[in-house]
């Protein structure tokens, strides 16, 4: 897949997971529990242990099912082990113009982290796929929505206290993803299920005008 079909499917749903957790077994269970929901696009944050080990585990084992991708990456040996560990995209906190090269160097989507106007420029100067606004509870998606009056082809992924109840709220705003982590994971499988659904749903109401997040345009053919 190219670079802008995997962006396209990571963001399909409007949310991807995140999955930090304090043991692999946890990471696991976790992800286990987010794919059983119906999620389909999770990132495993290198702050878990063996993160890469799961990320390989995931992915042979899901194939074209899910988009699992590498969080947390804060530079280019990390972003290339993710990459060999099999990770389908890369999502930093940070924007770090060696993580987007070595990404795009293997066909890799990047999401860096960006929390102004000059960085989300400079990020998209870089050739970042999307943009991980972060964290996003420093700011309101009123704030997004003048952002984007100004910068209308900045893709947001506002990550890093996003909610239940509010992200439909920044997908109503202008963001084309949200990041979750515990707000979504937290619960047991029944709990997370019926969490996931009602949020999928809601997620496609805020922005019933907006196509499916296709932030990276299919390429022009002459």
């Amino acid at each position: 897949m190219y670079r802008w079909e995997i962006t396209r499917a990571a963001l399909a749903q409007r949310v991807f997971a995140i999955v930090r957790s304090k043991t692999y077994d946890e990471a696991s269970a976790t992800a286990d529990t987010l794919l059983s929901a119906g999620i389909t696009s999770l990132e495993i944050s290198l702050t878990t242990p063996f993160a890469l080990e799961a990320v390989t585990t995931l992915t042979r084992e899901l194939g074209e099912d899910a988009v699992i991708g590498a969080g947390t990456v804060l530079d280019a040996v990390s972003a290339r082990m993710a990459v060999d560990a099999g990770a389908r995209f890369l999502v930093s906190p940070s924007l770090d113009a060696e993580v987007i090269r070595t990404g795009h160097r293997y066909g890799v989507p990047v999401f860096p982290g960006v929390s102004t106007p000059t960085e989300m420029v400079r990020a998209l100067e870089l050739g970042a796929d999307a943009l991980k606004l972060f964290p996003a509870a420093a700011h309101h998606p009123s704030w997004i929505r003048e952002v984007l009056a100004a910068l209308p082809q900045v893709p947001l992924l506002p990550t890093g206290g996003v909610t239940v109840e509010d992200a439909p709220d920044w997908i109503a705003a202008g963001a084309v993803a949200v990041g979750m982590g515990s707000a979504l994971s937290e619960g047991d499988r029944d709990t997370v299920t019926k969490r996931a659904a009602d949020l999928l749903v809601r997620l496609a109401e805020a922005a019933p005008d907006h196509p499916s997040p296709d932030v990276m345009a299919e390429p022009f053919e002459d």
